[in-house]
């Protein structure tokens, strides 16, 4: 089971830590991605993106929880995580860690348990189709 992150996060916070793959040429690097239910979208740190050569597909607008809005570019990409793969466009961001969101959040079952500050897949269901 995976721990929260303790170094980065005060509190911590769940991570992962997930591959990524540029599908043009199959280079793969590790990435590491805070849990964020929050989140309508996954957001892939630019550096880990630069390392693979991927490059971006277009800019989009987003809006924060509080109104105020940013751009960001978005990149074709495939995320393998929990032995599944992922396939579309993320957006980047320019931090060193990114946020797994929603679009993926929504395909897999998790179990946070913070009290012990660890997480799990959840097996015992199939995520919904």
């Amino acid at each position: 089971m995976p721990a929260y992150n303790e170094s980065l996060f005060s509190p911590p916070a769940p991570v992962v830590s997930a591959t990524l793959r540029n599908p043009d040429t199959g280079t793969t690097g590790g990435v590491l991605l805070l849990i964020d239910s929050g989140a309508d979208v996954t957001l892939l740190p630019r550096s880990a993106v630069d390392a693979l050569g991927i490059r971006s597909s277009g800019t989009y607008e987003l809006m924060g929880f509080e109104g105020s809005t940013s751009f960001a570019d978005a990149v074709r990409a495939d995320l393998l995580f929990l032995n599944k793969t992922f396939k579309g466009q993320f957006l980047l961001v320019n931090h060193e860690v990114g946020i797994l969101g929603r679009d993926v959040l929504n395909r897999v079952v998790l179990l946070l348990d913070g009290p012990h500050l660890i997480w799990e897949e959840h097996r015992g269901q199939s995520a919904p189709h």
